[in-house]
């Protein structure tokens, strides 16, 4: 079977769109770099591949490719059938193109899969009759199953993880049980992509710079985190071998040139003891290269931090999101403070750089938890931050608490983007406030870095300010000039 599968190009004047690989799609101005990996593109069409079928990935987000060159290549590979990532932000582009595909390749099974809750629905499928199935969740084992029935002109009655159409009827065949052995995925397709285009180096790691998966899932509650609620349905966390992983690592710097390695799980340093032997094992095979982690601040601790260290970690991201226990405990994030404070002064020590994420707007916000969660950022000094809006996606827990409570305020998912609109309001904070108090906080931290950059300046205003604050002395001859 010929199977086609693509990230769609998707951009708006000044942004283009971030979408598959991403746990929180969204548009980035044009001037800036970032781009994820599509791994569960890549790893579904590795094992495509490994079956012996016929696949062809095309990234037009990452190529920054036009949808004309996009669908018109989709087209000329004749699929029998075509998979689109789609995702709730991007979702009337990702129907745009499906309608396209579905016109100029009537006889292919056309699919969508990715970071949409409402396509997972049997009365969504209903009303978009240019779609024949939907892959829900996680689903590289479903496509398989999938293309090998249409190879074998077998009924799609039974396949876990299907949403389809049969005539008029759309069928709900149910979650597919995740994966337990991620050793059963081979690495996956990179041979596709267009590799030196995808970036996110925390703390500025070495280009060119690749992205790997060491596990997936994580075991927290996060009520705002999307892939453990949508993409996964679980709180399983599941590992991969580490020898395994530390073989495609070497192969990837070895084989593939890059210069450095980022580790994008869901949550790198779940289990204490296996984050230390994969450090011991980077380091006994001598890669000597810098790499990074996504990391819960948390779990932390000197000695598994000096390990990493100790095996080439350069930097890593830890996800704080706000400096008030009674917003980490509304949210379910279960985060000890004291400790992410701890952590991120032991990281200072040994000289890891850091990338810190914070979020306003979660239950509870008001101006003050605001204040402080920036305090606390700019405390923190992290090499790199970001400040954003609690976006709320279709799927998730936080999506149903606020609708339930009336403080979600629009269906509007081109606004779902986190950076500049906010959809929500809490007790205190209307949308408009969140977006100025995200506007402020940027602002704050670009003086911060700006200054932190320019350490004469620094001191120079200081001296101002020191000069500013001292006593007025007069001049002894003004003194004398008027007879005091």
């Amino acid at each position: 079977m010929r199977v086609f599968l693509g990230n769609a190009p998707w951009a708006k004047p000044g942004f283009y769109g971030v979408r598959a690989g991403s746990r929180w799609p969204h548009y980035e101005e044009e001037q800036l770099e970032y781009m994820p990996f599509p791994f569960f593109l890549a790893y579904a069409t590795a094992v495509l591949e490994r079956a012996g079928h016929d696949a062809l990935l095309i990234d037009g987000c990452a190529e920054k490719t036009s949808r004309e060159s996009f669908v018109a290549r989709a087209v000329d590979f004749r699929p029998d059938i075509v998979v689109l990532e789609a995702s709730t932000i991007s979702i009337d582009t990702d129907l745009a193109v499906a309608r396209e595909l579905r016109q100029r390749l009537p006889r292919a099974t056309v699919a969508f899969a990715g970071l949409h809750a409402f396509m997972y629905e049997p009365a969504w499928l209903a009303e978009h009759d240019d779609l024949d199935v939907v892959l829900v969740g996680e689903y590289e084992l479903t496509l398989l199953e999938l293309t090998q029935r249409l190879a074998a002109g077998a009924s799609f009655k039974g396949c876990a993880g299907l949403l389809w159409r049969d005539g008029d009827t759309i069928i709900d065949e149910g979650r597919r049980p995740l994966e337990e052995n991620l050793d059963r995925f081979p690495w996956p397709a990179r041979h596709f992509l267009p590799m030196t285009e995808y970036h996110d180096e925390p703390g500025s790691i070495p280009r060119p710079s690749v992205q790997m998966w060491a596990s997936r899932g994580c075991p927290f509650g996060c009520v705002f985190c999307a892939w453990p609620q949508i993409m996964y349905d679980s709180r399983k966390y599941r590992m991969r071998a580490v020898v395994d992983t530390v073989d495609e690592m070497e192969w990837l710097v070895r084989r593939g040139g890059f210069k450095s390695v980022y580790f994008d799980d869901d949550t790198f340093n779940v289990h204490k003891q296996r984050t230390i032997e994969f450090a011991h094992e980077i380091k006994r095979r001598n890669l000597n290269v810098p790499w990074a982690i996504m990391a819960r601040i948390d779990r932390m601790d000197r000695e598994v931090l000096e390990a990493l260290k100790d095996a080439g970690l350069y930097s890593l991201k830890y996800g704080i999101e706000t400096a008030n226990p009674e917003l980490i405990a509304q949210a379910d994030k279960s985060l000890d403070l004291d400790k992410a404070r701890e952590i991120i002064e032991l990281t200072h020590e040994l000289d890891i750089k850091m990338h810190l994420t914070f979020m306003f707007g979660l239950p509870g916000e008001t101006r003050e938890t605001a204040k402080r969660t920036v305090d606390l950022a700019l405390w923190a000094d992290p090499e790199s931050l970001q400040f954003t809006i609690a976006t709320p996606f279709p799927g998730s827990k936080y999506h149903r608490l606020l609708k339930e409570q009336g403080r979600l305020l629009s269906d509007d998912f081109d606004k779902y983007d986190g950076f500049r609109s906010a959809v929500i309001r809490t007790d205190h904070l209307s949308p408009q406030d969140l977006e100025e108090i995200v506007g402020d906080a940027n602002r704050k931290w670009r003086e911060h870095r700006w200054l932190r950059e320019n350490p004469d300046h620094r001191t120079n205003v200081q001296k101002a300010i020191d000069l500013a604050r001292q006593p007025r002395r007069i001049p002894d001859s003004i003194k004398r000039a008027l007879g005091k």
